[in-house]
C-alpha cells in the first residue's frame, strides 16, 4: 500500500510538470567520454551524473532560460546557459584538463557567472578543502582563507576578520539569508556548524549595493549541502578525534530526490575538553559543546522552483575567565558560561517566466543568547528575532546586457529577560531598493549598480538615567546611497584584470548607540554615544590573475576609506573598578592585499606547490594605528598526490608552513605582539575494500608545538597562548 502511495504521488508531480529536457554527452578533448561528471542546475537545486558512455539528461525543466554547471575532478568547470528551452534540448559538452584548482559558479554575486567570469574576485573554498587541514571549527578554516582571520576566545569562540573589519562590519550568509545573532560583541562566535554546508564564497570588500547595511566591510556567503542527484538515495556517516581537547565532532546525514521533490537531513555533534597549551597545561573552561541539525526539502516544476531549509544550533560555551587553574578533561562546562539557541528558517522560490525570473528568499531566525555567571539563573538574557526578505527580478536579456532590480529588508526585536542589559529592548526596520546590469563584449565585462537604504531604529527606555545598566529611549533613522563600478578583461590570453570601486555603508549598532555598563566580554565600562553617523566608505580593489595549466599568480590590492569610523577610546575614568571606553568616531583608512602562486611543475603531475602572502595597514586620519588589526602572515603548502594501486584513491599528502611577522603597529590600548611560526602536515584518500569505501583524514597542526598568543586572541591580555599540538583523525563513510 505504501509503495502505491508514493507511486501516485510521484505520478501526480509528473503530470503538473511540463517535460522539458535536456540531454546530452560530456567529452574530454580527445572525444572520450567521460563517466561521473556532475550535471547540476543551481536554480533547480536539481542535479545528476553522466553514466558510462558520458550520457546524462534533466527532465522536467521550467520553460525559459536555463543555466547548467559541469564539474568534474581534474577537468575546468563550465557553466552553460540554454536562452530557451524547448520540449527537447541537446547540450554535449567538452571538458578540458585542468591541474589547478576547479572554476566554480559563485553564487553570492548577482549574475551567478563562474569565478573566471566574475567582475568582483571571490575566492571560493569547499568546506571538504577546509576541513582537510584539520581545523576544530569553521572559523578556523575560514581564517586560512588569504585575507580573512579571527578574533578568537580559545578554541570556543571566532568572529571572522575580512582585511581588518570585523564585528558589525562583515556579514554572514547561510541558507541565503542573513545571519543576526548579536554579532556586536567581541565573544559572540558566528554560531554555525560546518556540517550541512557545501562551500563558501568570501566578498573581501563593501558589498552593500547587494546586501545593505553591515556589509560595508565584506560578506561570507555559506552555500548549503545540495540536494541527492535525481532518483537516488545517499546516505553518510563521519567521525573526527582531536588529541588536544579530547573531543569528538560526528555527524550523519541522508537525503534523496525524485525529478520533483528532494529531501535532506543531518545531525551533528561537537564536544571538546579545555585546550591544552604548548607546555602541557590545560586552559581552565575553554570547553564547549555544540549540537546542530539541518534539514530541507524541496520542489521543482516547470514553472517554479522552491527550497524550504531548517537550522538548529545548540551551543554550551566555558568563558576561561580563570586562565590555567584547575586542571581537568571534563567536557562539562563551568561557569561563567554561555548557552545560545539559534533556529534559522529559509524559503527560496524562484518563479520561471518566458525570458525571465524572480527570485524570492525569506528568511527568519530566532536568537536566544545567555550568559550565566555562578549559578543555571541567566544574569544576561537577549532574544533577537529577525525577518528578513529579499526580492530579485531577472529581466530579459536585451542584447549583450543583463539587468537586475531588487527590494531587500529586515523586521528585527531585541528582547531582555535577564537581570543585566547589555543593550536595550529595541526593534530595526531595515528596507533598500537596488538595480545593478552586467554588460559583456569580446574578453570584457562592466558591471554598475546602485541603491538606495533605510534603516530606522526605536528603543525603549530602561533604568534610572545616569545609573550603570540605564538607557534612555532611543528614535534614529539612518539613509544611505550607494554605487558600485567594476570591470574585468583579459589582457592576453592566460592574464585577468579586474578593477572593482564600490561604496559602503554601515548604521551604528545598539551596543555603539546606547551602551552604559560593564561588557564582560571586553572587560571595561562602556559608554555609547546616541548621536553617532553612519559609517560610509570608498573602496579600490585591483586583481591581477594569471593562469595556464601548471603555473597561477594572482596580485590583489586594495585601499579603503571609512567616513566616520566607530571606534571605542579610553576616557581615563575609572568606573566599578573598570576603565572607562567611549564610542566615538574618526575618518579612517585600510590598504594592503593578497599575493600569491601555485605552481605544478610538468612532468610531476603528482606535485604542486602553493604560497601566499597577506598585508594589511589600518590608521585614523592622525595616522594613529586603528586596533585589531591583524598581523601580516606568510603561507607555504606543498601537496602531493598519489593513487596506491586499487585500495587507495585520490590520495594527498601536504606539508604547510605558515608563519605570522610581529605587529608592532597597534593602537593606544593594545600591546604589540610577536611573531610566529607553525608547522602542520596532512595526509589522506579514499579506501577501497572490496564494495566498501570510506574517506579518512590525518591532520598534524602545530606540529612541533610552538608556544605563541595570536595578536587577535581576546585571552592575550592575561598572558594565555593559543593551542598546542593538536592531531585529528577523521574518517567518512558513504552507506
Amino acid at each position: 500500500m505504501k509503495k502505491i502511495i508514493i507511486a501516485l504521488i510521484l505520478g501526480f508531480s509528473g503530470i503538473l510538470s511540463a517535460q522539458n529536457s535536456v540531454s546530452g554527452t560530456v567529452t574530454d578533448n580527445q572525444n572520450q567520454p567521460l563517466p561521473g561528471v556532475s550535471v547540476y542546475a543551481p536554480e533547480l537545486h536539481k542535479g545528476t551524473t553522466t553514466d558510462e558512455n558520458g550520457k546524462y539528461e534533466l527532465k522536467n525543466l521550467p520553460n525559459g532560460s536555463l543555466r547548467i554547471a559541469f564539474s568534474y575532478v581534474g577537468y575546468s568547470n563550465q557553466n552553460k546557459t540554454i536562452a530557451k528551452l524547448t520540449k527537447e534540448n541537446t547540450l554535449d559538452v567538452t571538458l578540458l584538463e585542468s591541474i589547478l584548482e576547479m572554476d566554480e559558479v559563485v553564487v553570492s554575486t548577482p549574475f551567478n557567472k563562474l569565478q573566471s567570469q566574475n567582475v568582483m574576485k571571490i575566492d571560493h573554498e569547499s568546506i571538504k578543502t577546509l576541513q582537510q587541514k584539520g581545523t576544530s571549527t569553521l572559523i578556523e578554516g575560514l581564517a586560512t582563507i588569504p585575507g580573512v582571520s579571527q578574533i578568537s576566545t580559545g578554541t570556543s569562540i571566532g568572529k571572522p576578520v575580512i582585511r581588518g573589519l570585523s564585528g558589525n562590519r562583515v556579514l554572514v550568509y547561510s541558507q541565503g539569508v542573513r545571519i543576526e545573532n548579536q554579532q556586536f560583541g567581541d565573544e559572540h562566535g558566528l554560531g554555525l556548524n560546518d556540517a550541512g554546508i557545501e562551500s563558501v564564497e568570501v566578498i573581501k570588500g563593501p558589498a552593500s549595493l547587494l546586501y545593505g547595511s553591515d556589509a560595508l566591510g565584506g560578506v561570507l556567503y555559506f552555500n548549503p549541502e545540495k540536494f541527492a542527484d535525481a532518483g537516488t538515495f545517499k546516505a553518510n556517516f563521519s567521525q573526527k578525534y582531536f588529541t588536544n581537547t579530547q573531543g569528538s565532532n560526528s555527524s550523519i546525514g541522508l537525503k534523496t530526490s525524485t525529478d520533483n521533490w528532494k529531501f535532506l537531513a543531518r545531525g551533528s555533534f561537537n564536544t571538546h575538553s579545555d585546550y591544552k597549551i604548548a607546555d602541557g597545561d590545560r586552559v581552565t573552561n575553554s570547553r564547549y559543546n555544540e549540537t546542530d541539525f539541518k534539514t530541507g526539502i524541496g520542489y521543482s516544476n516547470s514553472t517554479f522552483s522552491s527550497v524550504f531549509r531548517y537550522n538548529y544550533n545548540k551551543l554550551d560555551i566555558g568563558i576561561p575567565e580563570d586562565g590555567i587553574a584547575e586542571q581537568s578533561s571534563s567536557k562539562d562546562t563551568q561557569f561563567p558560561k554561555q548557552g545560545i539557541f539559534n533556529h534559522l528558517f529559509s524559503l527560496n522560490n524562484v518563479i520561471f517566466f518566458e525570458n525571465s525570473k524572480l527570485d524570492v528568499d525569506l528568511g527568519y531566525i530566532s536568537n536566544d543568547r545567555s550568559e550565566f555567571e555562578d549559578s543555571n539563573d541567566a544574569t544576561l538574557r537577549m532574544k533577537l528575532n529577525t525577518f528578513n526578505y529579499n526580492a530579485k527580478y531577472h529581466f530579459p536579456k536585451f542584447g549583450k546586457i543583463e539587468t537586475i532590480l531588487g527590494v531587500q529588508g529586515m523586521h528585527q526585536t531585541n528582547t531582555n529577560s535577564g537581570e543585566e542589559y547589555l543593550i536595550p529592548n529595541a526593534t530595526t526596520n531595515d528596507f533598500g531598493v537596488f538595480g545593478t546590469a552586467n554588460y559583456e563584449w569580446n574578453n570584457s565585462v562592466l558591471q554598475a549598480g546602485l541603491r538606495f537604504d533605510n534603516r530606522n531604529v526605536t528603543s525603549e527606555a530602561h533604568g534610572i538615567v545616569g545609573e550603570e545598566g540605564s538607557f534612555e529611549a532611543l528614535d534614529r533613522s539612518f539613509d544611505s546611497f550607494n554605487a558600485s563600478l567594476g570591470y574585468k578583461t583579459k589582457l592576453a590570453e592566460p592574464l585577468t584584470l579586474r578593477l572593482n570601486v564600490a561604496t559602503g555603508f554601515r548604521a551604528p549598532n545598539l551596543a555603539e548607540l546606547t551602551s552604559n555598563g560593564v561588557h564582560e566580554g571586553t572587560n571595561r565600562y562602556e559608554i555609547g554615544n546616541s548621536d553617532l553617523k553612519t559609517e560610509q566608505n570608498v573602496q579600490t580593489d585591483l586583481n591581477l590573475e594569471y593562469k595556464n595549466s601548471h603555473f597561477e599568480f594572482f596580485v590583489n590590492g586594495f585601499y579603503n576609506h571609512i567616513n566616520n569610523y566607530i571606534y571605542t577610546s579610553p576616557t581615563g575614568e575609572i568606573r566599578d573598578n573598570n576603565n572607562v571606553f567611549a564610542y566615538i568616531q574618526d575618518n579612517a583608512k585600510l590598504f594592503g592585499g593578497e599575493i600569491g602562486l601555485h605552481f605544478h611543475p610538468h612532468p610531476l603531475d603528482w606535485l604542486h606547490f602553493e604560497t601566499s602572502f597577506e598585508t594589511v595597514t589600518g590608521k585614523k586620519d592622525n595616522d594613529d594605528y586603528l586596533p585589531l588589526i591583524p598581523a601580516n602572515n606568510w603561507n607555504n603548502t606543498l601537496r602531493t598526490e598519489f593513487n596506491i594501486k586499487n585500495w587507495f584513491k585520490e590520495g594527498y599528502a601536504s606539508l604547510n608552513v605558515s608563519s605570522t611577522f610581529d605587529q608592532d603597529n597597534v593602537s593606544g590600548f593594545e600591546t604589540a605582539s610577536k611573531g610566529y611560526t607553525l608547522v602542520n602536515l596532512g595526509f589522506g584518500g579514499t579506501v577501497k575494500l572490496g564494495k566498501t569505501a570510506f574517506d579518512v583524514n590525518l591532520n598534524g597542526n602545530n606540529l612541533f608545538d610552538k608556544k605563541y598568543i595570536a595578536h587577535l586572541s581576546r585571552l592575550k591580555t592575561d598572558g594565555i597562548p593559543n593551542i598546542g599540538r593538536n592531531i585529528v583523525l577523521g574518517v567518512n563513510f558513504n552507506l
